[in-house]
């Protein structure tokens, strides 16, 4: 069987569970063969070596399992990031949260980020490689991640600039904090999840009865250590129980921002009363 070949019955194998089967079998292919993606398209009428075990990868994606997991990798901004069970798989639209992160740091001068909820380290390591005076703490409560971002952030040579913790919320950090950073998980219990997000970690996706429960917890968490500066990523459908939690608290306004799907996806709150 020829690398074509075997990619076009791919192809027809992952029809109905990836949106691109054709990108997605070449991705399965360029792991198998420790190839890109240019290599594969330029030897496509080569056989292929132990087709039987590139088919073993196909199926598992045919069974949903994320192709982030199969291959351990997923490209996040501008870097490549060691993911699998155990780690939220990191996802195009929290970029959205890295630039107006970007944005802050750099009208205000930030020189000192908290990030809740770091998992494979997307946010920080992207922000950190930005912005080389800011000087990261990431917490997380799974020791699954923790672990996954201590390789990524070795992996990039920022093991000195971002510090990580194992705890709830900023319950272990003592830093004065300018500015605190979060994508939790915001997705209510009663919500089906599709059949790929089975695989992920469900602490990493559920935020409670609601949904909201988790987020509104950091916003109180940031008024409280009085950081000035909080953005979060947030659930489409949560931003009227957001804005109202901040009014009837007395935080003030959050600025939210759209995706491309124009969907609320996060937001900016520079809490009142606080410099």
């Amino acid at each position: 069987m020829t690398i074509e070949e075997a990619l076009k019955k791919a192809s027809a194998m992952l029809v109905g569970v990836a949106q691109r089967p054709r990108l997605e079998a070449e991705i399965l292919m360029g792991f198998h063969l420790g190839w890109d993606r240019s290599r594969l398209h330029a030897h496509g009428g080569e056989c292929i070596k132990e087709h039987g075990l590139y088919f073993d990868l196909v199926r598992r994606r045919v069974a949903n399992e994320p192709v982030e997991y199969i291959t351990g990798r997923v490209s996040f901004y501008d870097i490549e990031l060691e993911v699998g069970r155990g780690v939220l798989i990191a996802r195009p639209e929290t970029e959205l949260l890295v630039e107006k992160a970007a944005s802050v740091i750099s009208s205000c001068g930030i020189e000192r980020m908290a990030e809740i909820g770091i998992g494979s380290g997307a946010v920080s390591i992207v922000l950190a490689r930005k912005f080389p005076d800011l000087h990261i703490v990431a917490t997380d409560i799974s020791g699954s991640a923790i672990e996954y971002a201590k390789r990524n952030i070795a992996r990039y040579g920022l093991s000195d600039r971002i510090e990580l913790l194992e705890c709830n919320l900023l319950d272990g950090v003592g830093a004065d904090i300018q500015m605190l950073v979060s994508n939790p998980p915001y997705i209510a219990r009663s919500f089906k999840l599709p059949a790929p997000l089975d695989y992920e970690p469900e602490n990493a996706l559920i935020g409670g009865e609601r949904g909201d429960e988790l987020l509104l917890k950091i916003i109180d968490t940031a008024y409280e250590r009085q950081i000035p500066h909080l953005l979060c990523e947030m659930g489409y459908d949560q931003r009227i129980s957001i804005e109202s939690y901040c009014k009837q608290k007395g935080y003030g306004q959050p600025d939210f921002y759209k995706d491309l799907a124009a969907l609320d996806r996060g937001f900016y709150l520079k809490l009142k009363g606080k410099q």
